[in-house]
């Protein structure tokens, strides 16, 4: 059975102002999230799964159409601020969603394949995707799952400081740690983040986390519980978010998976900022120039 691509592209676009997801930045007017789906599709993958929000449902339908419905199957799953979850009672009031992890947990009905998870407006590169498809096709298992680590100094922004998962790695290339940096930035003396009001360090060599996943469907009953006591235990916090690493840490921390890095040198592209957006822009041209992707995606 092909593995599945789960999109996730509920986000607000809070920093960008707007809905960036169907904002195009291709030659022919592509969102970073068709070349996503692209490279998919060449990389193998059977099934695409977006996780929504009802009230951009028409706008995604209309940008996306029936673009690619030809070429794989897509699916549709919605993440509300409050999406029931089964086994949890009445959730307690809140304004934002509760995070990339619950964000998972609503497309489980649609999945029952190994899968490979991303955000919708980063551009994670042809050689993430082959690498991943590699591994859910040979090597995933209800204990071994993936991450593609990418290079900091490939992933930064010139618009403005980002915040970035630094990885820890052991000698086998398995994940140890999670660390979330924030405000990093680039200086004419090196990459520097920010803590405390003061200014450290950080290898541009460092593997980070942009959410690119690798999970078998087993994680699935691992979110469930882990989300129930999360509930639980925030009840009266309407501000905590409930996150991927969060849950691949407390795997990590319990001993029941491994999780390879798979490292990755290719430049990482987003729009974080709206500054960003002209950049990016013009590296898609560049990437059509080079034959890596044909002018316009679909013909």
């Amino acid at each position: 059975m092909k593995p599945t691509l789960l999109i996730l592209a509920a986000g607000m676009g809070s920093r960008y102002g707007g809905l960036k997801q169907v904002d195009g930045v291709g030659p022919g007017g592509e969102p970073i999230i068709e070349y996503s789906v692209y490279d998919a599709i060449r990389a193998g993958f059977g099934k695409v799964v977006f996780v929504i929000r009802k009230d951009i449902e028409a706008a995604f339908r209309e940008t996306f159409g029936d673009k690619f419905q030809d070429k794989i199957q897509v699916e549709y799953a919605f993440q509300a601020v409050n999406t029931p979850i089964e086994g949890v009672g009445e959730l307690p009031e809140r304004e934002k969603p509760w995070g990339t992890a619950h964000a998972v947990l609503v497309a489980r009905h649609l999945i029952h394949e190994p899968f490979a998870v991303i955000n919708a407006d980063d551009y994670y590169g042809i050689s993430g995707f082959e690498d991943m498809a590699r591994f859910l096709n040979n090597d995933c298992a209800p204990d071994h799952y993936a991450m593609i680590g990418y290079q900091l100094d490939k992933t930064l922004s010139e618009a403005g400081h980002v915040n970035r998962g630094i990885c820890e790695v052991d000698e086998a290339g398995l994940l140890t740690d999670v660390v979330e940096r924030h405000k990093i930035h680039r200086t004419d003396k090196g990459i520097f983040y920010e803590e405390g009001g003061q200014k450290h360090p950080l290898s541009g060599q460092a593997l980070v986390s942009m959410n690119f996943w690798g999970f078998h469907q087993h994680i699935f009953d691992e979110i469930h519980q882990q989300f129930i006591d999360f509930v639980k235990d925030n009840k009266d916090n309407p501000g905590a978010e409930f996150y991927i690493p969060t849950v691949v840490n407390q795997l990590i921390k319990d001993d029941e998976i491994r999780l390879s890095v798979l490292p990755n040198k290719e430049q990482w592209y987003g729009v974080t900022y709206r500054e960003d957006k002209d950049l990016v822009k013009k590296a898609f041209e560049v990437l059509a120039e080079e034959g890596k992707y044909p002018g316009r995606l679909w013909g």
